[in-house]
């Protein structure tokens, strides 16, 4: 609806008064708000005052031609709520002077205004406030969606290095490492968590995002994490051990069971070798049947070294080749390796009678020559399936 001739009269009085309405706003009315002080001049006296002379423009235009709210004429706002976002100021700040922006426009009208012409100071007040949402809207939405690339820029930069650190990509000492804030000692994990079923990438994230939280919270501090939907590898940047309950709590956020390799690193050279020996500690739970919880490498000392590969190696995996084929049969022999060969757990563990798993390891011993009952025989059985694991 067309605004009358004295609305538009009264706007007019307030286009000489552009430059000084912005200044005023710049260097006056905004220094009231909290952290505003701190920003360098430049900024106010250029960049924020032009915003907020093309803020007061863009009103008096919209006053002769109410259809000028269109998308573009956000332009300038949207690009500058970008550079405050790469800068590093808040929103809340942000926000704030274009609220008080429009307070100082509003007190330029009411001053300006003639005894008789408050209906015509109602109809700009009424098109100042339809026209405010329009402007924060996009400010905010802009900002948000700078602070989430800039974020998303910074995550996978540093998932980079955190990555090349412990695949040895990158050497200790490089100035990079200065931003994962690697001095001292340090604890690296390796997680594990158990298949999920099927899903979709929106689901899986929501999972990590999760476990995420619960690792910081745990140590007080942001980890340095590289999940994925089967677990991952963690390192704490402090000297620290991890809480006993860690795997419980994991568990308990991401709706699955959840098993922890732990390994202190002296230092930031130490990392590489510590995060390796976590991930071997990971595999060889899993493979000898252990049940997920927090396991340091004294819980698979025997296992551990069992699994270390030389020249005799692939001899001693293929002594279970006769019953490779087997599924049911390399299972029942690591559940009951797990269960340290209790005939009565393990038929519970596979929900099979004892007189099966009896057949079964009999049946292993025949193929295979491995004597179960002897502790050199468990021995053997032990290695073979680590070092069959590590081949495949």
């Amino acid at each position: 609806m067309p605004l009358s001739p004295e609305a538009r009269s009264l706007a007019a009085r307030c286009e000489p008064r552009v430059n000084e309405l912005a200044r005023r706003m710049a260097r006056e009315s905004f220094e009231e708000l909290p952290g505003y002080a701190e920003l360098p001049d430049d900024v106010k006296d250029l960049e924020i005052a032009a915003t907020a002379r093309h803020g007061v423009r863009l009103f008096l235009r919209r006053v002769n031609d109410p259809d000028l709210d269109h998308p573009g004429s956000h332009r300038l706002f949207r690009e500058r709520a970008a550079q405050r976002a790469e800068e590093g100021m808040a929103l809340h700040l942000l926000l704030r002077t274009h609220a008080l922006g429009v307070y100082v426009l509003w007190q330029a009208l009411r001053d300006v205004a003639h005894p008789g012409e408050e209906a015509a100071l109602v109809e700009l007040v009424d098109i100042l406030l339809q026209t405010h949402p329009g402007v924060v809207g996009a400010v905010a939405e802009t900002y948000l969606d700078e602070r989430s690339a800039l974020e998303a820029e910074q995550r996978a930069q540093q998932r980079s290095l955190v990555r090349g650190l412990l695949d040895g990509m990158v050497p200790p000492g490089h100035v990079l490492l200065d931003q994962l804030r690697l001095e001292g000692p340090s604890l690296v994990l390796a997680l594990g968590l158990d298949s999920p079923p099927p899903e979709d990438p929106v689901a899986v994230r929501r999972r990590l995002r999760r476990v995420q939280t619960v690792l910081d919270h745990a140590f007080g501090l942001d980890v340095l994490a590289l999940l994925d939907g089967d677990g991952g590898r963690v390192i704490v940047p402090k000297d620290c051990a991890p809480p006993a309950d860690l795997p419980r709590r994991l568990g308990k956020a991401s709706g699955l069971q959840v098993r922890v390799a732990a390994v202190r690193a002296d230092g930031p050279e130490h990392i590489t070798d510590a995060g390796r020996t976590a991930t071997e500690i990971l595999r060889i739970t899993r493979v000898c049947g252990l049940a997920p919880a927090l396991h340091r490498l004294d819980d698979v000392l025997l296992e551990y070294h069992l699994s270390r590969r030389n020249e005799s190696s692939h001899r001693i995996a293929a002594l279970l080749d006769p019953v490779a084929e087997r599924p049911e049969l390399l299972e029942t022999l690591r559940t009951h390796l797990s269960h340290q060969q209790d005939r009565r757990a393990t038929a519970a563990a596979l929900a099979l009678h004892p007189n099966t798993v009896d057949n079964r390891l009999a049946k292993i011993a025949e193929q295979t020559g491995i004597d179960l009952s002897s502790p050199r025989g468990t021995a053997l059985a032990i290695a073979a399936l680590l070092l069959r694991d590590s081949e495949g």
